[in-house]
């Protein structure tokens, strides 16, 4: 948190480190710029961008890198780490593919590594409360579907400057990346469903 929110008030300062840093697909495929697969996680546009991402990440990585560190005990906070790093690069994949061919494209934050981080904890904690704008309380199984479906309304009508697809793309990373290191999770999974439903 501390490393995000330091590189992106210094780019805030800096046109020419922002420009750098940007997700890029058009100059990655035409350039060799790999590195703005990882470094767009760490620039926001603004305060408020940076506020929600880090607030969500702080709330939803606090518990996640708990239950990492019983899981793998010794490990946890490394294994953290590359989850996030590799949640910001893999919910920029499709969006690579998709823009690579148009050099007006960019977009940067976290939110791909914050979404992959909730989505994770909801496979843990399905029936646990997320409160919208600290207000609206819905389980967290119920919010995932919401902010699937609307992420994936809002990627097909393209009307704002929002990469919704970061968005979508990162959750399924949370998804599949739990899935594949701790299947169990799925039998508490649906216990937890089953009680909530009965």
């Amino acid at each position: 948190m501390g490393v995000t929110a330091i590189v992106s008030m210094a780019a805030w300062q800096r046109d020419s480190w922002l420009s750098a840093l940007l997700m890029s697909p058009y100059r990655i495929a035409k350039y060799g710029e790999y590195w703005r697969f990882l470094s767009s996680g760490f620039i926001h546009a603004d305060f408020t961008h940076l506020f929600f991402n880090l607030f969500s990440f702080y709330f939803f990585g606090t518990q996640l890198e708990y239950i990492f560190s019983v899981i793998f005990p010794g490990l946890g906070p490394w294994v953290f780490i590359v989850f996030y790093l590799l949640g910001i690069i893999v919910a920029d994949l499709p969006t690579y593919f998709k823009q690579k061919n148009n050099h007006h494209f960019n977009s940067l934050g976290a939110s791909g590594a914050v979404s992959a981080t909730i989505f994770a904890g909801i496979l843990f904690f399905p029936t646990e409360k997320i409160y919208l704008f600290g207000i609206l309380g819905i389980p967290g199984i119920i919010y995932a579907g919401l902010f699937t479906w609307y992420s994936i309304e809002m990627e097909r009508r393209g009307r704002d400057f929002v990469n919704h697809s970061a968005h979508l793309y990162g959750g399924l990373f949370g998804v599949v990346f739990i899935t594949l290191t701790y299947p169990q999770v799925w039998i508490s999974f649906v216990q937890q469903v089953k009680a909530m439903i009965w």
